[in-house]
């Protein structure tokens, strides 16, 4: 019996040793597990100067035309849809009233340079005095001032085209009363103004985008062309029907398609702000351990081996996360999987 309980107790280093060895075999089989993964490519500030935004086209010149003084509008001689040259009557409003005060105020000039003529004949008599003579030139003087203003508003009891272009909205109708500055008609100048695409950006977009930042156009009305374009202007005040800051991006070059305002289109501004900063856009699965301003993730060089990877944290949205720094040698990252890896796990590549 002693001789056999020796034997065991000399047997089990040799056991355990045997098991210690099996169960770092064990261990290592599974670190060295090929684990599949899904990568993303990584470009120095690839997509993070790009804001997506959509928007309408319109010009740079629509206008809103109405009468300076109200009345009856006797005739509208457009309809929507119609090319106007520029200075085309468009729009007529009955003068019966503005002519009849023209021919009071010209009555008015006779009267008063009569009364001038007769107190200039008394006081060279010396009957009338200086003030009476000069009373008399200023009442002729105001008088033919009256017939100016009258003249003017004559001129604007009709709406000329501004530009050579199109009309598009007919607001008023003939026999409506309408009064000084309603809006009647709306045109533009399609024919030889600007094309430009309003997009509408959150506030934070809105600071990093600055004037002359590049973008890219397309369209739904001719899917296949990208147009380039510029900011050329910014908003200074949000627009509160929509609650977004306006982008105005001016086409750099003429579509081979006819454009309408209204027509519905797609932006990508590139910010010069993010850059500058090479900024990089990740989805948000791919960040491990992230505090708010640094985080991990997993990169690979060669495509075989993953790499831990710390990285700086710009912002967090809600499915991406935005990076200033860590990627700078990246080539790839791994967006999928990345759970399952340790530093140095070997990988295969899932298309």
């Amino acid at each position: 019996m002693k001789l056999a309980k020796y034997s065991f107790l000399l047997a089990c280093p040799f056991l355990m040793l045997g098991a210690c060895h099996q169960s770092d075999r064990k261990t290592e089989l599974v670190i060295q597990d090929t684990i599949p993964v899904k990568l993303m490519s990584i470009n120095a500030g690839a997509g993070s100067g790009a804001i997506d935004a959509t928007g309408v086209f319109t010009t740079d010149d629509e206008t809103i035309l109405s009468f300076k003084n109200g009345g009856v509008i006797s005739r509208i001689h457009v309809k929507e849809g119609d090319a106007v040259r520029k200075g085309q009557v468009l729009a007529s409003v009955l003068s019966s009233e503005v002519d009849a005060q023209a021919g009071q105020a010209r009555l008015a000039v006779e009267k008063a340079r009569r009364d001038y003529d007769r107190a200039s004949k008394l006081y060279r008599d010396s009957v009338a005095t200086l003030e009476q003579m000069q009373n008399a030139r200023t009442a002729l003087e105001v008088a033919q001032q009256d017939v100016k203003s009258v003249q003017f508003n004559q001129q604007y009891s009709n709406i000329y085209a501004p530009v050579s272009g199109y009309v598009l909205a007919r607001l008023a109708n003939e026999g409506q009363v309408v009064g000084p500055g309603t809006p009647v008609l709306q045109v533009n100048g399609a024919n030889q103004a600007r094309w430009t695409l309003k997009v509408g950006v959150s506030d934070q977009q809105w600071t990093q985008i600055q004037v002359g930042d590049p973008a890219r156009v397309s369209t739904d009305a001719m899917p296949t062309d990208t147009l380039q374009a510029a900011v050329f202007k910014k908003s200074e005040g949000i627009d509160p029907q929509s609650g977004t800051f306006a982008i105005f991006l001016e086409l750099k070059q003429k579509p081979s398609y006819k454009l309408a305002s209204g027509i519905f289109g797609r932006s990508q501004i590139m910010t010069s702000v993010n850059q500058q900063q090479n900024n990089w856009q990740i989805p948000f699965s791919a960040l491990l351990d992230g505090n708010g301003r640094e985080g991990y993730v997993f990169i690979t060089e060669d495509g075989k081996k993953a790499k831990r990877q710390k990285v700086k944290i710009a912002s967090i949205g809600d499915h991406v996360v935005t990076v200033s720094a860590g990627l700078e040698n990246a080539q790839a990252l791994i967006v999928s999987g990345s759970p399952y890896l340790v530093d140095g796990s070997p990988i295969v590549v899932q298309k």
